[in-house]
């Protein structure tokens, strides 16, 4: 083997650590028996959401994942693998990965990482369950916004009764 052809594969191999450490979420997946239009979809779904989908040897990623103090998932790469890597949202590789395999029994998914911790198949279809960022958001949004629309109600209605008290008091006058 060349020095050039051992150099471009050192080259990848620090590629795909970088990857694995900076990435929010890595999701493995087996692809084999996926036409290429099905691939295609798949890609465009990931790169909406802001991941990265891609196709290594896996002797470079079993190299990788020793880098970056991952080689637990090495057992799982055996076989045509993707990785999907989650740049902005931890939730998207595994919501979107575990839709597509609904639709697509070819499409395996087979170990995730998040935050640095090795996940089962298990565990990355109940992350597929949560809501994305923006779902997310929106929930916290809601949390924020009870307490503050409960106290304004609260505070209405008190200045409800105060406005009504004189009226009653003025009608019993009148009578």
């Amino acid at each position: 083997m060349s020095v050039e052809a051992i150099n471009a594969k050192k080259v990848v191999v620090e590629e795909i650590a970088g990857k694995l450490k900076e990435a929010q979420s890595v999701v493995v997946v087996e692809y084999r028996g996926l036409s290429v239009a099905e691939v295609t979809e798949l890609r465009r779904n990931l790169r909406a959401e802001d991941v990265d989908f891609k196709v290594y040897k896996n002797k470079l990623v079993q190299r990788a994942t020793e880098e970056a103090g991952l080689a637990e998932i090495n057992d799982q790469l055996v076989g045509p693998n993707a990785i999907a890597f989650g740049n902005s949202d931890a939730v998207a590789p595994a919501r979107i990965l575990a839709k597509f395999a609904k639709d697509h029994e070819a499409l395996v998914i087979k170990t995730g990482v998040v935050e640095g911790k090795v996940l089962s198949v298990d565990e990355i279809n109940e992350i597929a369950k949560l809501p994305g960022r923006e779902g997310m958001y929106s929930m916290l949004l809601g949390m924020l916004q009870a307490p503050v629309s409960k106290f304004a109600r609260v505070v209405k209605a008190v200045a409800d009764a105060k406005e009504a008290a004189p009226a009653e008091e003025a009608q019993e006058a009148a009578e």
